[in-house]
């Protein structure tokens, strides 16, 4: 059988050409040449189709609801990330920084499948006995995993595809796309026609066999997964783990879905066992202080449908230099400039001749509005020296003219703030439009009064009394 030609195609203009050229010299677009499988047509076979036979279409409401089980993994928060588990026939994509356990979370997840099913771990980056060391320190060989799950060393995609049919397997792993390669193309491991022939491929193994494929991607310097976009079109789901890589907690978050809901977040923790499960994520990014700190102020977000209590931390002090520093640490930095020119010009905090730092503890990266308040009265706590006191949270977002605008899921926000035992809350005057046992509600409409509600006086604070629960961990 010939081996299938390939040609490097320029993707901004669709021109072809036998070798790489590093500009295309039909539109001069740079770096655009990518290696694509030529398929020729068959002979013979006519050009469109014949008469009599038109395409068909279906209503909507005639086509059968297919009942499809899922696959579920046995850990409750990745099962909750996917929706309920792994839908047979699906392709899914996981990405993270190096060494923040990608590879650990998917063998704990094979040893869960292997409960009732076989899977296939394609590794091309590991050997067959460095795969098994990393299971003997999770504890999976003496479970169903040590005869269930198969490992191969192996990065050619067209073997594991053969490897796959030989065994029927319910889950196939690969790791990672992006050492896998198709023979037919010579490019190198990594390069852009690779990796998109090598995960078309697979989605043809998982859509036509009805397993389900788990694919696991590098990222590039950004955070990005590297790699074609066209890599996350393809896949049904992309899942992303998230954390500091030094730190304990990380979060599995799906930025794509074509099963459930892209706002549900998973919370682990990575111990000497593997990762676990965190059982109270509500309480997982609080920091225990002996005494109210300044520059500290907790704030309820909300991940999904799941809220979470985070410490928001600042720290001004005056600049050594002409230029102050702006750093932020989990935050957007350019949300830090903008509160630090609406607090010196609409709530009276100039902070111009100083650096500020601002940082969410836990390694946690939240990117929403609802921290605008928190943040705000964090910089003006370290900037007057004045702790908020420890039961207060505060959360809502800060316009430009100093107002403030209710941000969505307020309530359920709170509850889980008044569960985990804080008493008074800071909110703008638009969404404080209900009652919750437990806390007591400030609403405030400026970031002025929202500073004047929340900063104590000038005095010596006490003891810093910890509410119920918050700093420690199940």
């Amino acid at each position: 059988m010939a081996r299938p030609q390939s040609r490097y195609v320029c993707q901004s203009c669709g021109d072809s050409f036998l070798k790489w050229e590093g500009q295309c010299r039909s539109c001069g677009a740079w770096n655009s040449l990518v290696e694509t499988l030529v398929k020729a047509a068959s002979r013979g076979t006519p050009s469109r189709r014949p008469e009599g036979t038109a395409a068909s279409a279906t209503p909507l409401g005639s086509i059968e609801d297919p009942d499809v089980g899922r696959l579920t993994t046995g850990i409750g928060e990745l099962d909750r990330v996917l929706g309920g588990g792994f839908v047979p026939g699906s392709i899914v994509l996981v990405g993270g920084e190096p060494g923040i356990g990608k590879s650990t979370l998917l063998l704990e997840a094979a040893a869960g499948v292997a409960v009732g099913g076989r899977i296939l771990y394609a590794s091309g980056e590991e050997s067959a006995a460095q795969v098994r060391l990393r299971a003997s320190r999770l504890g999976l060989l003496d479970g169903p995993a040590a005869d269930r799950v198969s490992v191969a060393a192996e990065s050619e995609v067209g073997r594991i595809v053969e490897l796959a049919r030989a065994e029927r397997p319910s889950l196939v792993i690969v790791d990672s796309v992006q050492t896998a390669t198709v023979d037919d193309l010579d490019g190198p491991a990594g390069s852009v026609g690779q990796v998109r022939e090598s995960a078309v491929r697979l989605m043809e193994l998982a859509k036509g066999e009805g397993v389900v494929v788990v694919l696991v991607g590098h990222v590039t310097k950004d955070g990005s997964i590297a790699g074609p976009k066209t890599l996350e079109h393809v896949v049904d789901a992309v899942l992303n783990l998230e954390g500091e890589r030094y730190a304990a907690l990380r979060l599995l978050r799906a930025t794509k879905n074509r099963f459930g809901s892209t706002d549900e977040v998973g919370v682990f923790e990575m111990r000497d066992a593997g990762l676990a499960e965190v059982s109270d994520p509500g309480r997982a990014f609080l920091v225990e202080h002996a005494s109210p700190a300044p520059g500290s102020v907790v704030a309820p977000t909300l991940e999904g449908t799941r809220p979470l209590l985070v410490e928001v931390q600042a720290l001004v002090s005056p600049t050594s230099y002409g230029n102050p520093t702006r750093r932020a640490s989990g935050l957007d930095a350019n949300r830090l400039a903008l509160l630090v020119a609406v607090l010196g010009r609409r709530a009276g905090i100039a902070l111009g001749t100083h650096d500020v730092y601002a940082n969410l503890a836990g390694g946690l990266s939240v990117a929403e509005p609802g921290l605008d308040l928190p943040l705000a009265l964090a910089l003006a706590s370290s900037l007057r020296d004045r702790p908020v006191p420890s039961s207060t949270v505060a959360i809502g977002e800060v316009g430009l003219l100093g107002e403030l605008r209710a941000v969505s899921g307020i309530e359920r926000r709170l509850r889980e703030a008044a569960r985990l035992g804080y008493r008074r809350a800071i909110v703008p005057r638009s969404g404080a439009s209900f009652e919750i046992a437990g806390i007591e509600q400030h609403p405030v409409a400026t970031l002025r009064e929202a500073v004047q509600s929340a900063l104590v006086d000038g005095s010596a604070p006490g003891p810093r009394r910890e509410p119920a629960g918050v700093g420690a961990r199940d």
